[in-house]
């Protein structure tokens, strides 16, 4: 084993690991580095947890010869078998490193893993902790099909990368971390925005789409006579089907208001009819779900879940509204004001989709005008339209 390229990978991490800006290419880096220097390495794997409310982390992985793939697992994984008694397993129960020769023939194979690789020609296995600064552990393992295993220098090697590898997973998991919260409590566009430095008050642009607004019907009876755990187990469906179709066809929930949801379709390549129509999709395939669901909501004695969805296209402006040291980003401006109110229509006409004519004239479509109605705060009466010709 050459201990100067080993030097020389561990000062890579300490610098930031600068000519690898994605986590797949740090591991594929590094692991090139360590073989340069002597370590017979056949597989390289990085466990990461994560805060995410659906992933519990994530695994790198690295084979000599093919791309690192990337795998996300949710949190269900930690009681399933397949990690349940695993050597990385150990690792997060015991914060020491775990090592298996498996050429040896009363190595222990405690572990369905430990087995398929000896099966497939492994020689030795080592699965080390990687402490981060706040004491969170990770773990990363390796795997090597030289006759003779890894040897006491090959330990050595790998043992002189890990706090520099963990500072800078920490740095890399802590990015993701940051950008998962956001992304989950203020969505993608929004996040982006936020990481992107616009975090000053006043900090506003303007942007053009298309919105949805939907509404949750009957909220005040359901949330006098529904149990708590039963109202946010309907929340929870309701938004789910507003928030899957909107991201299927390019939309993202830029608010959850109450029992209410703002739904944006940016403008882009496709223009202001692209961004139309895929609202209005959006709009029909969430009325689907909710009606699949409202046949098993009945079938189980469940009341339905109804609401009204308003269509509208224009300008808004965006930006962070608030104090001096708590801001939000909100979204103001005629359009979603326009939005809401032809949303609140569809109570009086009895029909769970609304169009406005902005929307009709970029649509290019033929819908169905329903009448034209005085809006509260819009000065000019408004043609407003059902989604079918």
């Amino acid at each position: 084993m050459d201990d100067a390229q080993i030097r020389a990978a561990a000062d890579w991490l300490i610098e930031g690991a600068r000519s690898a800006p994605e986590p797949t290419m740090v591991l594929d880096q590094l692991s090139g580095r360590l073989v340069a220097a002597g370590i017979p390495l056949a597989r390289v794997s990085v466990f990461v947890r994560t805060l995410h409310p659906s992933v519990m982390g994530r695994r790198f992985a690295w084979r000599r010869g093919a791309p690192v793939e990337t795998v996300a697992a949710g949190h269900e994984v930690l009681d399933s078998p397949a990690f349940k008694g695993s050597p990385v397993d150990l690792v997060y129960r015991t914060a020491a490193p775990v090592r298996r020769r498996l050429l040896d023939p009363d190595c222990p194979i405690d572990h369905q893993l430990l087995a398929e690789l000896r099966a497939e020609g492994a020689t030795d296995y080592l699965a080390q902790p990687l402490v981060f600064s706040d004491g969170q552990l990770h773990a990363i393992s390796y795997v090597t099909d030289a006759p003779a295993g890894f040897s006491e220098a090959d330990i050595a090697g790998l043992d002189a990368i890990r706090a520099p590898l963990a500072r800078i997973a920490e740095i890399r998991a802590w990015r993701r971390t940051a950008t998962n919260l956001l992304e989950t409590y203020v969505g993608h566009l929004s996040g982006a925005r936020i990481l992107a430095g616009h975090i000053r008050r006043g900090d506003v642009e303007t942007i053009e789409a298309a919105f949805w607004f939907s509404d949750l019907r009957d909220f005040t009876l359901l949330n006098e006579t529904l149990a708590p755990s039963d109202l946010l187990a309907l929340l929870n469906e309701y938004f789910e089907a507003v928030a899957g179709a909107a991201g299927a066809h390019g939309g993202e929930v830029l608010q959850f208001i109450g029992d209410a949801a703002l739904v944006i379709f940016p403008i882009g390549a496709t223009g202001r009819g692209g961004a139309c129509r895929a609202a209005l999709a959006a709009a029909r395939a969430a009325l689907a779900a909710i009606d699949a669901l409202n046949r098993r909501r009945t079938a189980a004695g469940a009341p339905p879940i109804r609401f009204g969805i308003g269509l509208h296209v224009g300008a808004v402006s965006w930006g962070n509204v608030g104090g001096v040291d708590r801001l939000g980003l909100n979204v103001i401006g005629p359009a979603v004001n326009r939005t809401a109110r032809i949303e609140s229509l569809t109570k009086q006409v009895g029909r769970p989709l609304l169009l406005s004519q902005d929307f009709v004239d970029a649509l290019g479509e033929p819908c169905r005008p329903v009448g034209q109605f005085t809006l509260k705060g819009v000065p000019e009466p408004q043609t407003v339209y059902a989604a079918d010709a």
